[in-house]
């Protein structure tokens, strides 16, 4: 998969080259990165990427120009799909990150700066895309989390492919305890289920640990759930 990055800070992204498993990714060419700046696509004397708001107000506003011209100077890998970070997007989640992972052939992440971006710039995306209900300097580290979502889950990338399907989210429910030796560890014993060699037991200890561990932190993923298999159970013949 290629990645483009469009960014006024394009050094922020140059550490997930050396990440763990995501850098190892790079490396073996699951996936390319590639940072693009608006300010070398300015054409005045100053380079000058931000401009007053029209209306008035306070700060800075990206201006349209330098990255229209970043962005279409990027060569296109179809499929593509292009995300625009700003907090009025939508929130992200796991299923997204498999979406894009699964879809596309390049992911191109346009990252906002100042006190916001001429809105004229949506018009570039595909999708608006959010961390949560807070705001940020900038969009870099959504871009970021963004790349260390995706390019985990492309082939290859993690060692045991089988561990992605029973992780948080991946199924719609938290992910069960996990543990290694010793056995007991300051008075605190792994459970006897998990020593038994049943595994049978064990799969039915750690589906019911699943539902518990997000019934009681996530409620809300619980409701939703629970609404999925009901679903699921109407479909059945």
């Amino acid at each position: 998969m290629r990645l483009d990055v469009v960014s006024l800070v394009p050094e922020a992204f140059e550490p997930l080259r050396q990440l763990g498993v995501i850098g190892r990714a790079f490396s073996a060419g699951i996936a390319e990165l590639h940072c693009h700046n608006p300010r070398d696509y300015a054409t005045d004397r100053y380079r000058k990427v931000d401009d007053e708001p029209y209306g008035g107000g306070a700060g800075m506003v990206l201006k349209p120009e330098p990255v229209f011209a970043a962005f279409g100077a990027i060569p296109l890998h179809s499929p593509r799909r292009s995300l625009l970070m700003t907090p009025q997007g939508k929130p992200l989640c796991q299923a997204d990150l498999q979406r894009w992972a699964s879809n596309y052939q390049q992911l191109v992440l346009l990252c906002g700066h100042y006190e916001g971006f001429d809105e004229r710039i949506r018009g570039l995306a595909d999708e608006e895309v959010s961390l949560g209900d807070f705001v940020l300097t900038g969009g870099e580290l959504p871009a970021m989390t963004i790349i260390n979502g995706v390019v985990r889950l492309l082939p290859g990338t993690v060692g045991s492919a089988d561990s992605l399907l029973e992780e948080s989210h991946s199924a719609g429910l938290l992910e069960h305890p996990h543990y290694t030796r010793p056995a007991e560890f300051q008075g605190q014993a792994v459970p006897e289920v998990l020593r038994s060699g049943d595994h049978g037991a064990i799969a039915r200890w750690r589906s019911d640990q699943q539902q518990q561990r997000t019934r009681e932190r996530r409620p809300d993923l619980w409701v939703r759930w629970q609404a999925l298999q009901e679903q699921n159970q109407g479909l059945d013949p």
